[in-house]
């Protein structure tokens, strides 16, 4: 789950960041990381949203290169993982994980996966992971880090960050009983949390590189708070990472967890826990429905085949419906042919708008709000029911809006606005697909280049792993804008062509 970059070597000498015997910072090198980490957090509490966000994030990444700097040789030491199978197998055969249906592979486009041992038809059980191997938030707070995270606010807050404390933690601790897994983790992910201020720029245009900048600062925010929390908190002091707590280390076990995680249910069932699963979490994604589920009974995760599989086939099992920027951003890959992927649109009605009490009251009866995100979807038709029913209010007259706010919305009203065959005017439905295709033309025009470009740009072996999920996701987005466009022209021109007397008011 996610992929690991092309320019990684599995093992081999002893690369930077590998703790080097004896060495330790001096007491002035310690004061000037320490001022390093407070201007890191001082930096990320603030953000300028618009076309400084690019600036801010080379000045927060330049803070952090300076950090990694003066941390070298301080990080965990690498994983051997093609050396560490045999004995991770071993493991989790001991401890009741049946896999035998199953072999852990390497593929050469989508890294280690499993691939089937026999036919497999479409429902038939093919992993199954007992409780006892995976690492939780409740085993994280029976560890070490248990008295730090009663302390600690922050983390009562954040199961992800506990969970990626605790697998750093286990990291550093060589009698791990999770020690088989945790040396076939990959050595470093390719989500943006690995991405320069070059690799950003590929993604000019896209609504994804906000949201690749935000993830940086927010984990650059934890880790210095993190930091200052384990030089100062008598909790922390015999957690294994508070003298050695580097921004490398923190980087690859959030990508760790936010590749791999699970929702998993407590023992006795009554709440929700995160969770690594062994051996789960090296199946690849595809197009299709969630086929894994927890047998509270048995306490362990069951997978299910979510097709036919043919014995030494690739099995795999759909991550959720994820766009494909929510696929870079979390897991570190871009799938083409995401049958789920949409595009972002950020919509809102200015209160220069003389309908905007109006409008705005009109949308609270939807539950909808004056400014938000909105999603553009690939596939037949690109607008859900919420999106056209804000483009409706949106366009809407004086005339339309009084006579919908004089009375309650029921909820045949509601779905009514929201469905694309029932329109509110002739005029007010030209107006909604005259502004989507204008909206989509201008989306398209904020990318440097053309899909056309980027294809030939793919075809250069000089890019590395990052720009290149960069180039894929920004052409996938494209098709669905490209898409959307044609689509709003062509019901644009059904609109002037046909008389549409059905009303939403009628």
């Amino acid at each position: 789950m996610g992929k690991k970059s092309k320019k990684q070597k599995e093992g081999g000498k002893q690369r930077s960041g590998t703790p080097v015997e004896g060495k330790e910072l001096s007491k002035q090198q310690k004061k000037q990381l320490m001022d390093l980490v407070t201007q890191l957090l001082e930096t990320c509490l603030i953000y300028p949203d618009g076309p400084k966000e690019y600036d801010y994030f080379v000045e927060l990444h330049s803070i952090v290169e300076k950090i990694r700097t003066m941390q070298d040789g301080f990080s965990c030491p690498p994983l051997d993982r093609e050396k560490a199978i045999p004995d991770f197998l071993e493991w989790v055969k001991k401890h009741g994980v049946d896999s035998s249906a199953v072999e852990l592979v390497s593929f050469p486009d989508c890294g280690y996966g499993l691939q089937a041992t026999k036919d497999l038809k479409e429902t038939d059980p093919f992993l199954t992971i007992p409780r006892k191997v995976m690492l939780t938030t409740g085993t994280a707070k029976e560890s070490v880090l248990g008295p730090l995270i009663e302390e600690d606010q922050i983390l009562q807050a954040m199961p992800s960050v506990v969970l990626a404390l605790h697998v750093l933690c286990e990291r550093r601790q060589p009698d791990s009983f999770w020690r088989p897994y945790i040396n076939v983790l990959p050595n470093e992910y390719t989500t943006p949390l690995y991405f320069s201020p070059q690799d950003l720029t590929r993604l000019k245009g896209s609504p994804a590189l906000s949201n690749c900048i935000k993830q940086f600062r927010n984990i650059a925010r934890q880790y210095a708070c993190f930091y200052r929390v384990f030089q100062t908190s008598q909790n922390a002091e015999k957690v294994p990472i508070k003298d050695c707590f580097t921004f490398d280390d923190y980087r690859w076990a959030v990508s760790t967890v936010m590749t791999r995680q699970n929702q998993i249910p407590t023992p006795d069932g009554s709440k929700i826990t995160f969770a690594l699963i062994p051996m789960w979490d090296m199946c690849n994604h595809c197009n299709g429905t969630i086929t894994t589920d927890y047998n509270l009974e048995n306490d362990c995760s069951e997978c299910f085949a979510l097709k036919n599989f043919q014995a030494k086939e690739q099995i795999f099992i759909f991550y959720g419906a994820r766009s494909n920027a929510e696929l870079l951003i979390h897991n570190g890959f871009v799938y083409p042919d995401n049958e789920m992927d949409r595009v972002a649109i950020r919509l809102g009605i200015s209160k220069s708008d003389p309908l905007y009490e109006q409008k705005n009251e009109l949308l609270k009866k939807l539950g909808l709000s004056v400014l938000r995100n909105f999603y553009i979807h690939t596939g037949l038709i690109p607008v859900d029911p919420q999106l056209m029913a804000f483009l409706r209010i949106f366009c809407m007259s004086e005339e339309n809006l009084k006579e919908l706010n004089s009375k309650e919305i029921s909820e045949e009203d509601a779905d009514k606005l929201g469905d694309i065959d029932v329109p509110v005017s002739k005029e007010n439905e030209e107006k909604v697909w005259a502004f989507l295709q204008t909206r989509a033309a201008l989306l398209l025009r904020a990318y440097e280049t053309s899909e056309e470009e980027d294809m030939e740009l793919l075809k250069k072996e000089d890019m590395n792993i990052h720009e290149r999920l960069c180039v894929q996701l920004r052409m996938c987005e494209k098709r669905i804008l490209k898409a959307t466009q044609a689509y709003a022209a062509e019901r644009k021109t059904a609109v002037n062509k046909g008389d549409n007397s059905d009303t939403v008011a009628a």
